[in-house]
């Protein structure tokens, strides 16, 4: 796999990791839950336990990009392009949500998709 690619790879699990904190750690914090458009803390409160289970889906694939870098050759691009073709295909998904997704999906793909064509091409 292209260093570029790994380099886009990378920042998708840096992205996807953050992601994890705010939705999974740091849940409980009204500029966090706001960011994600939610209304109030009742809301938050209501929502925490999906926002839970998303950060912990964002964190294994930011782990999964993470192991294939490590892993390396073939296996590891395997993992590496599979990880970024799940969160294309999330963001995919969220844009169909509106747009008021569209930023957050953009945010969120770019960076996998970017790696993905990469090292496609080369």
């Amino acid at each position: 796999m292209p260093v570029l690619a790994q380099i886009f790879a990378a920042v998708a699990a840096v992205l996807h990791a953050a992601i994890f904190v705010m939705e999974s750690v740091v849940w409980t914090r009204p500029v966090i839950w706001k960011r994600f458009g939610v209304a109030s803390q009742s809301d938050a409160d209501i929502v925490q336990p999906m926002a839970f289970n998303q950060g912990f889906y964002n964190l294994f694939l930011a782990v999964g990009i993470v192991v294939g870098l490590v892993i390396g050759g073939s296996a590891g691009h395997a993992i590496v392009v599979f990880a970024c073709l799940s969160i294309v295909g999330a963001a995919f998904v969220l844009a169909t949500g509106g747009r008021k997704y569209f930023r957050a999906a953009f945010v969120q793909g770019i960076t996998p998709l970017i790696a993905v064509v990469i090292a496609a091409i080369g």
